[in-house]
């Protein structure tokens, strides 16, 4: 695998971002009865943004830690551990404290999976993927045992016991937006497919057709399914039931979510890399990868935007999806603006910059 750093994760970094961004202004702003033009194009991003976001930092951890990991020196080996628990508390201590102030926080859970990460990284590429598939049959058998509704009022989409031990557990590790079990296999890949020759064209036309098949027959057969399942009286479910066992929607996280949201991801990272690469001068490609590049920041922005700005005009009560939608549109576009001109400061984005003087 090469080393150096590929414009085209950057790239999909600002796409998660946006996807991430478009989503979350419709949970912000949304209320009411939801417009087609809204919700249809929400509802393709639901979940796949967040783990793309996931999937990419899994890469960005393998080039932080590879060169440790093959040297097999255990002195660099635990140096990375480190630098990992390190970045991890101060991710979660982040996602924490923002919480508060916005329920649907993800780095938290984010600061969890890298604490995992620091443990893990050095698995063989076979023990990583293994380990990867093993994270949609542990949440199957925490549902069996648990109820994944407690603690939740999905009518306001609150979690009403977060704060305490026991709800915060139950969170972080099974029933709240971004589990760790399942999502940290959406890590674990990310770290497995880091490890692989993204630079090369060959590799990436392979692993392209397989990730498209893979998501064309998850979203084909569990889409025959549920029309089955509602057309059929011998299946005995309800409208609801299907849409809470056979749909590829991420709550509840089940294999079919995680199948699907890993290739739709997968697709994504080597389109951009592919584009990236044949387009490497063009000023979209430049603007787009200096956004990546600020994506804490901007994730932190965007939810300061919706409730700071948007909502005391108003908008949140007239809530409609497309409001949500063009309101996150014209923060991407605020967004790349900014990261333009403040690339011509700095490399990294503001909080990034503070956030590695943080864990330096």
């Amino acid at each position: 695998m090469t080393t150096q750093r590929i414009q085209g994760l950057d790239v999909a970094r600002a796409l998660a971002v946006f996807g991430m961004v478009l989503v979350n202004f419709k949970l912000i702003l949304q209320t009411g009865m939801p417009d087609v033009a809204g919700s249809s194009f929400s509802a393709l991003l639901e979940g796949r943004a967040s783990a793309l976001f996931v999937i990419l930092a899994g890469i960005g951890i393998t080039f932080l830690t590879n060169n440790a990991r093959l040297s097999a020196i255990p002195e660099k080996i635990k140096s990375s551990r480190y630098a990992l628990v390190k970045r991890g508390i101060f991710l979660a201590l982040i996602g924490l404290a923002f919480t508060p102030y916005w329920h649907a926080d993800i780095l938290h859970f984010y600061g969890v999976y890298f604490l995992f990460a620091a443990l893990l990284f050095t698995l063989t590429n076979r023990q990583l993927m293994l380990a990867a598939l093993c994270m949609p049959l542990s949440f199957i058998v925490l549902a069996i045992f648990f109820d994944y509704e407690q603690g939740w009022d999905f009518t306001s989409l609150s979690y009403l016991d977060l704060w305490s031990p026991e709800g915060m557990f139950r969170n972080l590790f099974f029933n709240g937006f971004h589990p760790v079990f399942p999502w940290l296999g959406f890590l674990l890949y990310g770290i497995w497919l880091g490890r692989q020759e993204l630079a090369e064209k060959a590799f990436r036309k392979k692993l392209f057709f397989t990730a498209l098949f893979v998501w064309l027959a998850t979203e084909g057969v569990f889409a025959l399914l549920s029309y089955d399942a509602l057309n059929d009286p011998a299946w005995g479910m309800t409208t609801e039931d299907v849409e809470a066992l056979l749909s590829t929607s991420p709550m509840p996280p089940w294999p079919q979510y995680l199948i699907s949201a890993a290739a739709s991801a997968t697709l994504i990272i080597l389109a951009c890399v592919s584009l990236s690469q044949r387009f490497t001068g063009a000023r979209v490609m430049r603007w787009l990868s200096v956004t990546g590049q600020s994506s804490l920041t901007l994730y932190l922005a965007h939810v300061v935007f919706a409730r700071e700005i948007l909502m005391p005009l108003g908008m949140q009560q007239s809530a409609q999806n497309s409001i949500a939608l063009y309101g996150g549109l014209v923060f991407c576009v605020l967004a790349v603006i900014f990261s333009v001109l403040w690339h011509h400061r700095s490399k990294a984005g503001p909080l990034e910059y503070l956030f590695r003087k943080a864990v330096s």
